[in-house]
C-alpha cells in the first residue's frame, strides 16, 4: 500500500512530461508531412553528377560476380 504513495504521483508527472512532449512535437510541426520522405527516398534525382572520364562509373561498370542475380 505504502508504493501507491509513490506510483500514483509518478505516473501523473509522468503523464504530464508525456503530454508537454506531443504537444512540443506538434506545435513544432513534426507531424506536419508524414508522406513526403517517405515519397522522396523513391524520387531520381535529375541532377546527379556524371563521373568524369578519370573515374570509374558506378553505373557502367561489369556487375559483381559474387551478388546473385
Amino acid at each position: 500500500m505504502e508504493s501507491l504513495y509513490l506510483l500514483i504521483p509518478v505516473s501523473v508527472i509522468l503523464v504530464f512530461v508525456i503530454g508537454g512532449l506531443f504537444w512540443w512535437s506538434v506545435r513544432s510541426g513534426q507531424f506536419d508531412d508524414l508522406e513526403g520522405p517517405a515519397h522522396r527516398i523513391l524520387m531520381d534525382r535529375d541532377g546527379a553528377k556524371k563521373p568524369e572520364s578519370g573515374q570509374a562509373s558506378v553505373l557502367n561498370s561489369e556487375p559483381d560476380p559474387r551478388m546473385p542475380d
